[in-house]
């Protein structure tokens, strides 16, 4: 299913030109308009997910392989250092386009991309509360 406001929906099933890396059935890999590096690329699926929450099991398991593939390949295309795979969920972690995707971020040695944040130390308390919280679910 596409959704006819979403910009990822058209984008992935072409009715916006976009520069494309790969295309198959499911998936569409273009160059990002806003770089975090030389290469940051998008994998948009083509049906219409908001998010990894509801992405089904199975395309969430090819969306890992192909970013695998991507990275192995643009690697050796770019000649850069590493990579960061990032995939964000919801406002507050990020997402600003509400179709998953996942960013394909090319590392250079150097490079000014910045991204991180800042660690913390995980307590005895909060270690305590979450395992109880997770065990609960189960």
């Amino acid at each position: 299913m596409k959704k006819d406001d979403c910009i990822f929906c058209k984008i992935a099933n072409g009715e916006i030109p976009s520069a494309t890396l790969y295309e198959d059935e499911r998936f569409r890999v273009i160059l990002d308009l806003g770089p975090a590096s030389k290469g940051h690329a998008l994998i948009l699926p083509k049906e219409h997910y908001p998010n990894l929450y509801e992405l089904p099991d199975e395309l969430a398991e090819k969306v890992i392989l192909l970013a695998k593939k991507m990275i192995v390949k643009m690697t050796k295309a770019l000649d850069c250092d590493g990579f960061n795979v990032v995939q964000n969920n919801g406002a507050p972690a990020g997402q600003t386009v509400f179709h998953f995707h996942m960013h394909l971020i090319p590392r250079y040695e150097n490079d000014d991309a910045g991204f991180g944040w800042n660690t913390g130390e995980l307590s005895e308390a909060d270690k305590e509360d979450i395992l109880a919280k997770m065990r609960e679910i189960d």
